[in-house]
C-alpha cells in the first residue's frame, strides 16, 4: 500500500513539476516578446529619428536652392530694370549733344519762331528759334530772311540783308531742346530814308536743309524804312547777336 501510495506521489510531483515548466516557459516568452517589443520599438524610434532628420537636411537644401534661384531672379529683375531705366532716360530725356545736333537738322515741326522788336532800337529786330523737340538738332549758320510786301504777288523785288562773311567751322549751329537760337536783323542801320513798301519779314529757321514751303512771315507794321539791312549769324544771346549782326557786309 506503500508503495502504491508513493508512485501516486511521484506522479503528483511530476504532474506539478510539468505545470511549473510550462508557466516559466510562458513567463520566459513573455519577456522576450517585450523585450523584443522594446527593442523593435528602439529600432523604430532611431529609424523615425534618423528619417527626421534626413527631410529636415533634404528640406534645408532645398530650401537653400529654393533661395539661390530667388536671389538669381531678383539680380535677373534687377539688371532688367536698370537697363530698362537706362533706355527710359535715354527715349525720355533725348540726346543733347552738339555731336547729335550736326548730324540731325531741326525739323520745322520742332521749332517756334518768334520775331519782336529789339528792346532800346527803332530799326532792329529779334528772329528767335525755339527748338521745342525732345533732341538737340542743327540749324544753318543764320536763318534766310527776306523783306517784301504781304500782299505782293510777285516776290522777285524781296530785299535780302547782308550776312557776315568769312564762315567756316562746324557743321551747323547747334540748338539743345528747349533753348533758343537767336539772330539779329536791323532794317536800317543809317536810320536815313528807306524803302516804305516794306511790311513784313519773311523767315525760313533754315535755309540749308528746309523747304521754301516753311517759310514764315511776320508783319512789321507801319512807318517802316528799309535801307541796306544787315543780319548776324545765330547766337545765345541777343547781346551776341548784335554784335554778329554789325560785322555783316564785311568780308
Amino acid at each position: 500500500m506503500r508503495t502504491i501510495r508513493t508512485r501516486k506521489h511521484t506522479a503528483a510531483l511530476g504532474a506539478v513539476t510539468a505545470v511549473l515548466a510550462l508557466a516559466l516557459t510562458a513567463c520566459n516568452g513573455d519577456d522576450s516578446g517585450t523585450k523584443s517589443a522594446g527593442a523593435a520599438n528602439n529600432a523604430a524610434s532611431d529609424g523615425a529619428s534618423t528619417d527626421a532628420s534626413q527631410p529636415a537636411d533634404g528640406k534645408d537644401t532645398d530650401t537653400a536652392k529654393t533661395g539661390g534661384a530667388a536671389q538669381n531672379t531678383g539680380a535677373t529683375k534687377a539688371g532688367t530694370s536698370k537697363t530698362g531705366t537706362s533706355n527710359s532716360g535715354s527715349a525720355t530725356g533725348g540726346n543733347t549733344s552738339d555731336s547729335y545736333a550736326y548730324k540731325h537738322p531741326c525739323k520745322s515741326g520742332d521749332l517756334s519762331i518768334r520775331v519782336y522788336p529789339r528792346e532800346g532800337s527803332a530799326t532792329q529786330h529779334v528772329i528767335e528759334v525755339n527748338n521745342t523737340g525732345a533732341n538737340s538738332c542743327g540749324l544753318s549758320y543764320f536763318p534766310r530772311v527776306s523783306l517784301g510786301a504781304a500782299k505782293a504777288s510777285d516776290h522777285s523785288k524781296d530785299i535780302t540783308p547782308a550776312v557776315p562773311g568769312g564762315l567756316g567751322g562746324a557743321p551747323a549751329y547747334p540748338v539743345k531742346p528747349k533753348t533758343a537760337a537767336i539772330a539779329v536783323i536791323d532794317l536800317n542801320p543809317s536810320g536815313a530814308n528807306g524803302l516804305t513798301w516794306i511790311d513784313e519779314l519773311n523767315v525760313l529757321a533754315d535755309g540749308d536743309h528746309m523747304a521754301n514751303a516753311d517759310t514764315q512771315n511776320f508783319p512789321l507794321g507801319p512807318d517802316v524804312k528799309v535801307l541796306d539791312p544787315k543780319l548776324g549769324l545765330y547766337r545765345s544771346t541777343v547781346a551776341d547777336a548784335v554784335t554778329s549782326m554789325k560785322s555783316a557786309g564785311n568780308s
